[in-house]
């Protein structure tokens, strides 16, 4: 059992039924059969009665009984050998069974106990007659008693009454540990606000205390979170000013400059448009970073977007005379959310792959269908066939500015956050992204996106979004590693 609340429930109902069940059933098997009293009192009537039947016949016999049951709250019945009632009084039937020794009919009832019966035999004075008692005792206590003596009732009501206590009892504990598990849940998905605490709770124990000190860490992650990403966008946006003003001023110093000066211009110029590539980048992993944004309901046509990112790569692939070959099936490919910021997290997976693949090779776009346990989900794979990296790195691709070594970073230009955008983007969308080595050599991506149910519009085509949404600050997203 998974369950924390079953293991704990059926544990407590078990052990209070077993102790109960115990308890009631040694009580049974060490509680005295007989009394000494009421044995004395069969012997003393019996020998009373035979008395009185043999000085004044039946009706001395029927006044000894009946004051004997009034006195003492007894019925005795006093049989011959012929199994006649000497004292004349119309006897019930289990009296005539025990008188002729035969067993006891079943009890009837199963709320109120069978009463106790004694019989005993004695001849009389003379020896030539044989008589035999028949004596019901009074009803003591009420007891829930089944066949054979067993209290079933009494079982089945304390079976029932401790399981209800140990139902509110484990419902009691594992309450708040499954909303400490659902507000977990929640922050690991990157909900920051979730908290696990019930302002109207007023429990005091371990449990209110681990809950206490969740909500605390909590609160300040989210506060270390917001202030990383505030500081990261702040700075951004400080350092676009700056940037400004250093493109106006190269403007003009080219203006005023030689050819001797062209190339340490020309210099300027690229390491410029870098630092104004990475603020865009820091800006763009500050906003998916700030947990604030929702996915937009646009359905997006996800083979629609890989077929873009598709040519417009071939056409960039020239450059190293690769080419890129893509195989998108024939069909509607819905996802929701943004098509710009989708467009962006592939393009920069397909934009490394460029760049790390061999010169000449072939990089491969796949778009395929999977099904998972929430349903339906698209798979981008990106494939080249470059050097790979290695196994320990696979994970760390997608952290920001994570690169294998410097000298690829100078090389190509890159400052890993492209794949990290990626990720973010991917996450933000539902999905998941992850790396593996091919085993023919180079590096294989894989793309995964829930895919939205079909729901076409009035002309049976669905409708691509333009990319203008709420998001549309993300673009353009462009790649490094």
């Amino acid at each position: 059992m998974k369950s924390l609340f079953l293991k704990i429930f059926l544990s407590f109902w078990v052990a209070q039924a077993l102790f109960l069940v115990l308890a009631i059933l040694v009580m049974l098997a060490f509680r005295p059969q007989r009394n000494s009293t009421w044995e004395a009192l069969r012997s003393t009537a019996l020998t009373e009665t035979i008395n009185a039947y043999e000085r004044g016949g039946t009706p001395q016999a029927h006044d000894y009984l009946e004051s004997l049951q009034m006195t003492q709250h007894v019925r005795a019945y006093v049989f011959d050998e012929q199994g006649a009632e000497i004292s004349g009084r119309s006897s019930p039937g289990w009296a005539e069974h025990v008188a002729a020794g035969r067993p006891l009919p079943p009890h009837p009832g199963m709320i109120f106990p069978r009463p106790q019966i004694l019989t005993e035999s004695r001849a009389s004075s003379d020896g030539l007659h044989l008589y035999t008692i028949a004596m019901e005792l009074p009803p003591g206590p009420r007891v829930f008693f089944g066949p054979w003596g067993i209290p079933v009732p009494g079982l089945i009501i304390a079976v029932v009454s401790s399981g209800l206590v140990c139902y509110f009892l484990a419902w009691y504990v594992t309450k708040p540990v499954a909303r400490l598990r659902a507000a977990t849940q929640q922050l690991a998905a990157g909900d920051l606000t979730a908290r696990a605490g019930d302002p109207n709770s007023k429990r005091r124990d371990e449990i209110a205390g681990l809950i206490r000190d969740f909500d605390t860490m909590a609160g300040r992650l989210e506060t270390l979170v917001k202030a990383q990403s505030r500081l990261l966008n702040d700075i951004s946006h400080e350092l676009r000013s700056p940037l400004a003003r250093l493109n106006v001023a190269l403007g003009l110093a080219r203006q005023r400059s030689g050819l001797e000066s062209a190339t340490m211009l020309e210099r300027i110029e690229l390491e410029a448009g870098r630092l104004n590539e990475l603020i865009g980048r820091l800006l763009t992993l500050a906003r998916m970073e700030d947990g604030e944004r929702r996915v937009p309901s646009t359905p997006v046509l996800l083979d629609d977007v890989v077929l873009r990112v598709a040519e417009d790569a071939e056409f960039e692939a020239q450059a190293r005379h690769c080419h890129v070959h893509s195989e998108i099936p024939a069909g509607s490919w819905g996802v929701r959310g943004d098509a710009s910021l989708l467009h962006s997290a592939i393009e920069n997976v397909v934009r490394n792959a460029i760049r790390y693949t061999r010169e000449g090779s072939t990089i491969e776009i796949h778009l395929e269908k999977t099904e998972s346990g929430g349903g339906g989900e698209a798979v981008v794979r990106v494939s080249d066939c470059g050097s790979g990296v290695p196994t320990d790195a696979l994970e760390k691709l997608f952290q920001p500015f994570y690169r294998l070594d410097d000298a690829r970073g100078r090389q190509t230009g890159g400052v890993g956050l492209g794949l990290a955008i990626t990720e973010r983007a991917v996450r933000f969308h539902g999905g998941r992204v992850a790396a593996t080595n091919r085993a023919e050599g180079g590096l294989m991506v894989e793309i995964h996106l829930p895919l939205m149910p079909a729901s076409p519009n009035p002309s049976g085509q669905w409708s691509v979004a333009s990319g203008q949404s709420d998001l549309a600050g993300y673009w353009p997203l462009i790649t490094g590693h």
